[in-house]
C-alpha cells in the first residue's frame, strides 16, 4: 500500500525581499516569533535589522556579493536550489547535501513598482531599472514548487499571509500553498504584461493581452439574471461621497457621460439615459446650463445619470434635489450642497478626479475581442468646409460645433437638434437617418421647443436630400455633417436653393 503523502509542511526558513517595507513589519515580526530563520538583502535586510530581528544577509548565505549595482543579488543556486528542490525526491535531497544547499521554505516578495514608475512619466532609464528580475524569478520558482514552499507574492497578500501564520504557526497546508501559488502567477503574468505593453507600444501585437489585477463584483449585469464584475480601480477616477453601490448599467452610463463631458468647454451640464445624452447644454453659468439641459427632455431625465464640469453649489443643489436621479458626477461639491443632495441615501454622488484616458477600446464579439482606438476627433469651429453659398453667422458657428460634439455621443443612426448650445431634440439608434430626424423633431415639439433658427447635426452623411428638406420645413437653418455621399450635391443644391447653411467635417461618428 502506497504511503500517504504528507501535505503539511513546516516553515523553518524564509527569504524576504520587498519594495514596500513598512507593510511587511507585522509579518516579519510574526515569522520571527515562530523561530523562522530570516534571509534578506539590500534595503529589506536593513529594515529587518532596524526592527532588532536577527537576519542572514543573502551575500553571506550564498558566499557571493551583490553585483552590477544590485542587479544580481538573489540569482544564485544556493537560493534557487533551496526553493526549487523537491523535498520528497531522493535525488534532489542528495544533490542538496552534495552542494551544501539548505531548503528555503517561504518566499516573501514585493516587486519593484514598474507600473507606478511608468505612470509617473519617469525617464526610460528609470522605467527599465524598475523591471524586477530577481523578485519575479523568486516568485515563479516558489510558486512552481508550491508543494513544498509558501510564496507571498506582493504587498497585497501580506495581510492574508499574516492571518495564516498567526492562525497555524509555522505549519502550512497544501491548499493554502496552492492558493498563494495561483496568486503568484497572477502577479507575475500581470507584471510581465505591463512590461510587454511598454516595450511593444510601437509594434503590432498579433495577440490580445490585457491584465487588470483589481476587480469588484457587481450586484448583477444589465439584468438581474446576469452575473457581472468590474475589472479596474474606480478609486483612480472617482471618490464616492454617498449612495448605494454602482451597478453594471450605472458604470456604462457613467463611462458615456465622462466621455461627452471631456469634449465640452465652458460651464456644461448633461443628463444621460441608457448611455445616450437626453439633455446637454453649455452656458455662461452652471445654473443656466442645468436648467437648459433639464428642459431639453425633462421626461427622460427621470432616473438619469447627471454630470457637470463645474462644482455643485448650494444654490444649484436645491434645484437638482427636486429631480429623481441615480448618479451625479462633478469635480466638487460645496459642503451645503452635499448635505442637501445626501438627504436621499441611495443617491450616488461621485467626485471626479483628473485621469488619463485609455488609448484603447475593447469589446467582446463572436468568439473573440474587438479593439479600436477611442473616437477623440472633435471638429472645432472653423475646422470644417462650408459647402453652401451661405456661410454660418457667429451664433450658428457656435451651435454647429456644439451640435457636432453632441451627435458624436449618440447611438447611430443619430441626429441632434441644437439651439443656443442646448439640445432641443435628439434621435438615436434608428435604422434610418430619416427616422432619427423625425424622432428628434418629435422630441423637440413635445417639449415646446421652437425649431426656428435651430441647427442640425448628423453622425454620418445624408444619402439623399430628404433629411435637409424635412429639417428646412421645420425651421432649421444650418446643418453639419461629415459629407462623403455620392449624392452630396443633391443636399447642397437643396440648401442653396432654400438659403440654408451646410458644412462638411469629413469625420464620421458612428457609434454602435
Amino acid at each position: 500500500m502506497a504511503k500517504k503523502k504528507n501535505s503539511e509542511k513546516t516553515i523553518k526558513s524564509a527569504l524576504i525581499s520587498v519594495y514596500h517595507k513598512a507593510p511587511a513589519q507585522k509579518l516579519i515580526e510574526t515569522l520571527h516569533r515562530q523561530n523562522i530563520k530570516l534571509i534578506s538583502t539590500g534595503g529589506t535586510l536593513n529594515f529587518i535589522k532596524g526592527l532588532g530581528i536577527p537576519v542572514t544577509p543573502v551575500e553571506e548565505y550564498t558566499g557571493y556579493p551583490s553585483v552590477f549595482g544590485g542587479r544580481v543579488k538573489t540569482l544564485h543556486p544556493a537560493i534557487f536550489g533551496g526553493i526549487l528542490a523537491r523535498r520528497g525526491v531522493k535525488k534532489h535531497q542528495e544533490e542538496m547535501e552534495e552542494f551544501s544547499i539548505a531548503p528555503v521554505d517561504m518566499v516573501v516578495v514585493d516587486l519593484y513598482p514598474f507600473e507606478e514608475t511608468l505612470a509617473s512619466h519617469a525617464s526610460h532609464e528609470d522605467i527599465i531599472e524598475k523591471i524586477d528580475i530577481g523578485g519575479i524569478s523568486l516568485i515563479r520558482a516558489a510558486a512552481k514548487n508550491y508543494e513544498d514552499v509558501l510564496v507571498v507574492p506582493s504587498v497585497a497578500h501580506f495581510e492574508e499571509a499574516l492571518a495564516l501564520i498567526s492562525l497555524k504557526g509555522s505549519q502550512t497546508a497544501l491548499e493554502d500553498r496552492r492558493r498563494f501559488a495561483a496568486a503568484a502567477f497572477d502577479v507575475s503574468s500581470h507584471y510581465d504584461s505591463a512590461i510587454f505593453h511598454y516595450l511593444n507600444k510601437e509594434e503590432e501585437d498579433n495577440g490580445f493581452k490585457c491584465s487588470i489585477p483589481e476587480s469588484r463584483p457587481l450586484r448583477y449585469g444589465e439584468n438581474p439574471h446576469q452575473e457581472a464584475n468590474f475589472y479596474g480601480n474606480l478609486e483612480d477616477m472617482f471618490e464616492q461621497l454617498g449612495g448605494k453601490e454602482l451597478s453594471y448599467n450605472n458604470l456604462l452610463d457613467i463611462d458615456a457621460a465622462i466621455n461627452l463631458m471631456a469634449d465640452l468647454e465652458g460651464p456644461s451640464f448633461a443628463i444621460f439615459k441608457h448611455t445616450n445624452p437626453c439633455g446637454v447644454a453649455s452656458k455662461s453659468s452652471l445654473e443656466a446650463a442645468w436648467k437648459a439641459a433639464l428642459s431639453g427632455d425633462p421626461v427622460s431625465a427621470f432616473g438619469g445619470i447627471l454630470i457637470s464640469n463645474r462644482n455643485i453649489t448650494r444654490k444649484i443643489s436645491y434645484a437638482i434635489n427636486e429631480l429623481f436621479f441615480e448618479v451625479l458626477i462633478a469635480p466638487g461639491f460645496d459642503e451645503q450642497a452635499l448635505d442637501i443632495l445626501s438627504q436621499k441615501k441611495k443617491r450616488i454622488l461621485l467626485k471626479s478626479k483628473p485621469f488619463e484616458k485609455s488609448e484603447s477600446r475593447f469589446r467582446s464579439a463572436l468568439n473573440g475581442v474587438l479593439w479600436q482606438t477611442p473616437d477623440e476627433k472633435v471638429v472645432k469651429a472653423g475646422q470644417w468646409k462650408v459647402v453652401t453659398k451661405n456661410h454660418p453667422d457667429e451664433k450658428q458657428v457656435h451651435d454647429l460645433a456644439f451640435a457636432n460634439t453632441v451627435v458624436k455621443h449618440l447611438k447611430s443612426n443619430a441626429i441632434a437638434l441644437i439651439k443656443n448650445k442646448q439640445v432641443i431634440g435628439t434621435g438615436m439608434g434608428q435604422t434610418s437617418r430619416v427616422d432619427a430626424l423625425k424622432q428628434a423633431v418629435l422630441k423637440a415639439k413635445s417639449f415646446k421647443h421652437s425649431l426656428e433658427g435651430a441647427v442640425m447635426a448628423s453622425d454620418a452623411f445624408f444619402p439623399f436630400a430628404d433629411c435637409v428638406e424635412i429639417a428646412h420645413k421645420e425651421g432649421i437653418k444650418a446643418v453639419i455633417q461629415p459629407g462623403g455621399s455620392v449624392k452630396d450635391q443633391d443636399s447642397i443644391a437643396y440648401c442653396d436653393k432654400n438659403g440654408l447653411v451646410m458644412v462638411f467635417t469629413g469625420i464620421r461618428h458612428f457609434k454602435h
